[in-house]
């Protein structure tokens, strides 16, 4: 994975100096209990990423000239706790040099890690979790670090939102907070969700997708599909509302099992992570382009602010 850059952008926006965007990828698939291959959605991902026109005509912008980094594949697999601690380090070493962190897995377990790095750096986390699992158990076939306890622990630490929810156990029922899950049945009826789910948010929040919040007929390559799920333009329509109105500290996607025969899925994954990129930065890079062309001196200032910043 590290010899290329992501999505093939030019070198000297591929260095980690340069970039405000970290990429981390997780291929991890060892809690999985129906399909396998996980663990093959960040080369997929990656491969659809280079293939993938980088003007994106919504914001007009082209993001990646802010700068993405592609770090070392975590690729720890002795055991889930082990890779759930690997992620949460690697994760926490890249918020600590004020980047942008994002993180493409591997099944969802990865999220444990990240969630727990993001909630040690950031205050009042809230996480927005979109997936058609609730992932609520505390341990799963022996274990906290499955996948199916992916949100447990941001459950118990940090300010969990569920969206997109339509398969559960009823032990799950124990833990979660209703009046912040969104099932899908319940949104397919109400044009108020959005704005509610936005509303129950702190400022700061950390985004989880696992791909199976999307309905099948758009995103089957995933371990776990289930009818019933979230469309493209209403999920671009609701994270672009929490960009907007939220700071958004980083994100993570999981859950793209691979076909051979169909890419529409990794292509899916990779418009995603870029849409959310091109949220994130669609104003800043508004702000830079009025700074090199008509305000030298406001662009120094700057460029000594984000010095002070990495120093930090």
């Amino acid at each position: 994975m590290q010899t290329k850059t992501y999505a093939g952008i030019p070198e000297e926006l591929a260095k980690l100096e340069q970039a405000k965007v970290v990429l981390i990828p997780v291929p991890y698939d060892g809690t999985s209990t129906w399909q396998k291959g996980a663990d093959k959605g960040p080369e997929a991902f990656l491969d659809a990423s280079a293939n993938m026109e980088l003007y994106d005509i919504e914001t007009d912008t082209e993001v990646y000239k802010q700068g993405v980094f592609l770090a070392d594949a975590v690729t720890e697999n002795t055991s889930p706790e082990a890779m759930v601690d690997a992620v949460h380090q690697a994760t926490k070493k890249y918020i600590k040099k004020n980047k942008f962190v994002t993180i493409f897995g591997g099944e969802h377990s990865v999220s444990i890690g990240t969630i727990r790095a993001f909630n040690e750096m950031f205050p009042s986390l809230t996480v927005l979790q979109l997936d058609a699992h609730a992932d609520l158990r505390k341990t799963y076939e022996g274990s906290t670090c499955n996948h199916a306890c992916a949100m447990y622990e941001a459950s118990q630490t940090t300010n969990l939102i569920q969206v997109g929810i339509r398969s559960m156990d009823v032990i799950e029922k124990t833990v979660m907070d209703e009046e912040k899950t969104y099932f899908a049945h319940e949104m397919a009826l109400d044009d108020t969700w959005m704005d509610s789910a936005v509303d129950q948010m702190t400022d700061n929040v950390f985004i989880t997708i696992d791909l199976d919040a999307f309905d099948p007929s758009i995103m089957p390559s995933t371990g776990t599909p289930e009818p019933g799920g979230l469309l493209w333009y209403e999920t671009l329509e609701f994270l672009k509302q929490v960009f907007e109105e939220k700071n958004v500290v980083g994100f993570d996607i999981v859950e793209l099992c691979p076909n051979k025969i169909d890419k529409s899925s990794d292509f899916l994954a990779a418009k995603l992570y870029y849409k959310m990129l091109s949220y994130k930065f669609m104003n800043e890079e508004a702000e830079d382009e009025y700074d090199n062309t008509y305000d030298s001196t406001k662009q120094k200032n700057n460029s000594s602010k984000f010095n002070d910043d990495d120093e930090y």
